[in-house]
Parts: structure tokens; sequence; C-alpha cells
């Protein structure tokens, strides 16, 4: 299974970086270069523990959807979203929150398999794995930007 883990300080209150990063409009904003849509489940506001939301997106040029659940959560410090319909063969993505010298340190923690045997391990090194760090880099870089205040969404 391949591993992402992507360390963001923001200086921001915990629980507002918490309730930032499950807010299904923000998430929305914040992944407009892959048209990310709410379509089904969950599609507006805070999702919470044990609710699923299907998503909508273009990525290299495909639009597919991906559906997860919340599968566990510790509010202001952890969640955990598992796929349970889409492309990958496991997918869960693990967000932790704590305190860090007067801002908030955010650990996400992605872990994906590909189908396909070695070709998909093959394709995930070369390929998934970049995208999906450079896709959840940017999505933090906004995350950060709009608690800090330096963006106006």
């Amino acid at each position: 299974m391949a591993k992402i883990v992507l360390l963001t300080k923001i200086h921001a209150p915990i629980e507002q970086v918490f309730d930032l990063c499950r807010d299904i409009d923000f998430h929305q904003i914040s992944t407009g270069a892959t048209q990310e849509k709410a379509i089904a489940g969950r599609t507006s506001g805070l999702i919470e523990e044990n609710e699923s939301v299907t998503w909508q997106a273009r990525h290299f040029g495909i639009v597919q959807r991906l559906t997860v659940v919340i599968s566990k959560m510790r509010r202001p410090v952890y969640f955990r979203d598992v796929m349970t319909q889409g492309a990958f063969s496991k997918m869960a993505h693990t967000h932790h929150f704590f305190h860090d010298d007067g801002a908030t340190m955010m650990v996400d923690q992605f872990e994906f398999e590909s189908p396909f045997g070695f070709l998909g391990r093959w394709v995930s090194s070369i390929v998934l794995t970049p995208y999906l760090t450079r896709f959840l880099e940017s999505r933090n870089h906004i995350l950060k930007q709009k608690l800090e205040g330096r963006l106006s969404v």
C-alpha cells in the first residue's frame, strides 16, 4: 500500500482547522482544479462520523467517482475517511491535529492501493503518488491561506 504523509503548520485555532478540513463546501472550493463536486450522501456543511459523501472529479482527464465514509472522529484532534467505492482497491485518509507553539499542526496520512497487482503498484509509485502528493499539498495550501486570513472565499 502506498502512503503519503504531509505536515502543515497553520496559525489558527485547532477547532477551526478541524472543522474547515471536514467542510464539504470548502472542499469543493479547494479542489477547483479537479472540479470536485459532492453529488451524493452529505453534500454540504460539516461531515460527521458515520456519514458518507460521494465525490465526482476529473483526474487525468477522466471523470471519476469516489465514495468515502467518516469511519472515526474525535473532535478536534482526529478523523479518518475510508473509501467504500471508487477506483482504488483501498484508500484511507487519516487527519490528525495538535497544538504546536500557538498554532495547529495538521498531519495527513493518505494510504491507497491501486488495482492490477504489480502494474498497479508501478503506476502508483511512478504516477499516482507524486500526483496525489501535489493534489493534497495544493489543498492544504488553500486551507492554510483561508484559515490565516489570506484567502477571501
